[in-house]
């Protein structure tokens, strides 16, 4: 399956990377695009179990890396100020 990682830019103005397992987050992310700190954990969170799933199917276990990347994000955000979450570029 093609990885894909999405760079973003958290409140506070810190840099990271999300890894995916596959390129279905490319259907709930756009890079340019800013959202609400609760809104992109949310989001990350259906995408990630969405290429966590396709692994799944494809493979017949889940991807436990994408599910260590969501605990690492629910961790890291709650840890984050309000504000925006600006998606750098996905590639």
């Amino acid at each position: 399956m093609p990885e894909t990682r999405m760079a973003f830019r958290w409140p506070d103005g810190a840099d990271a990377v999300c890894w995916s397992p596959s390129t279905i987050i490319r259907d709930h992310f756009k890079a340019d695009e800013a959202l609400p700190l609760d809104a992109f954990v949310a989001q990350a969170e259906t995408a990630l179990h969405a290429a966590s799933e396709r692994v799944r199917e494809r493979y017949g276990s889940p991807c436990g890396i994408a599910a260590r990347e969501l605990k690492t994000l629910r961790t890291v955000a709650a840890e984050k100020p309000a504000g925006d979450v600006l998606i750098l570029s996905i590639t």
